[in-house]
């Protein structure tokens, strides 16, 4: 018989997180702790308003869940049992970590999976002014960041970015709209991170709004995040996206993240691998991805005033993984 005990954190920034869709200052997460014959196993998930979810939702449906996973639910159950979201990834990290323990392996071992000994991580501009947003990037370049996540709404386009290459001219760049571009006007502003070398464009268009990029001609990659949670979602993909950004508090944990992963290189997917606002619990739990990510975006912890213990180790813009995975 297991013991289980799930909660929430509230674990403080230091300094605002902005985005279109609004602006934190604290990173909400939801732990589930699951021990069995003296072996325990954590797992934590960022419940995303975005989907609908929050603390006590999240919590809600892993109370519902709690008799079976007492009983001794395995991660292949909990993937029948519950939808993907916040609520299943805490609960099948949590499974994955028992079993680590139990096993006396890494979780990168136990996922058959491989990590490099380090990986440039993305760091993320929220969104500013144009001067604060060159001078936020400039700042993390100094620090050893060469690769930026930046975060656009609808306004102010070429002026941010604009700002923002003349400061960092040798930075690779990211741009995230989280949705908040129209159809129309696309292509010029695609157009328009071309010429600024622009490696990448996160989820210009809301999710649902997909059609217009069909056979839509771009001279960058265009990456799917809020339209790409499962495998279930690839088929609706195909012909407009090039890229997809798996994160663990979409697919529902590491069970499906690795599944979906599979399944999108094998249709011709490149990967990018993502993050919530979170603590290096939830880091940890994505390190068997990190070797098939074209790009990572797993800044989460370097946004909190304080980390978890043990906390990952960020080193001038690198995770440092050989440690992180020999731990776990």
């Amino acid at each position: 018989m297991r013991t289980v005990k799930s909660y929430p954190e509230a674990w403080p920034l230091h300094s605002p997180f902005v985005i279109s869709r609004g602006s934190r200052t604290e990173a909400h997460v939801v732990v589930v702790e699951i021990e069995q014959d003296g072996f325990k196993g954590v797992g934590e998930a960022t419940p995303y308003a975005r989907y609908g979810e929050s603390e006590a939702s999240v919590l809600e449906q892993i109370s519902d869940r709690l008799a079976a996973i007492q009983q001794g639910m395995t991660r292949a159950e909990l993937q029948q049992a519950m939808p993907a979201g916040a609520a299943r990834n805490a609960i099948d990290c949590a499974l994955w970590d028992l079993a680590c323990q139990q096993q006396g392996k890494t979780l990168v071992s136990l996922s058959d999976m491989h990590a490099p000994d380090a990986i440039v991580t993305a760091h993320t501009v929220s969104i500013d002014t144009p001067d604060a947003m060159a001078s936020s990037a400039s700042a993390l370049w100094q620090h050893g960041a060469r690769l930026l996540k930046i975060k656009m709404d609808n306004h102010l386009i070429s002026e941010r970015l604009v700002a923002i290459r003349s400061a960092v001219p040798d930075a690779t760049l990211i741009v995230d709209a989280n949705e908040s571009w129209p159809a129309e006007g696309l292509a010029a502003r695609c157009q328009l991170l071309a010429d600024l070398q622009v490696a990448m464009l996160e989820q210009p268009l809301p999710a649902g709004e997909d059609a217009a990029l069909e056979n839509f001609i771009h001279p960058l990659p265009i990456c799917a995040d809020e339209s790409c949670h499962t495998r279930e979602n690839l088929p609706q993909l195909h012909g407009r996206y090039d890229m997809v950004n798996i994160k663990l508090d979409k697919t529902g944990g590491l069970t499906e993240a690795l599944a979906l992963a599979t399944a999108a290189e094998a249709q011709g997917f490149k990967i990018m691998l993502g993050c919530m606002l979170c603590t290096s619990r939830a880091i940890r739990a994505a390190l068997p991805l990190t070797a098939v990510a074209t790009f990572a975006d797993l800044d989460g912890p370097t946004w909190l005033a304080v980390d978890v213990e043990p906390a990952l180790h960020y080193d001038h813009g690198v995770l440092i993984l050989r440690a992180a995975s020999a731990a776990g």
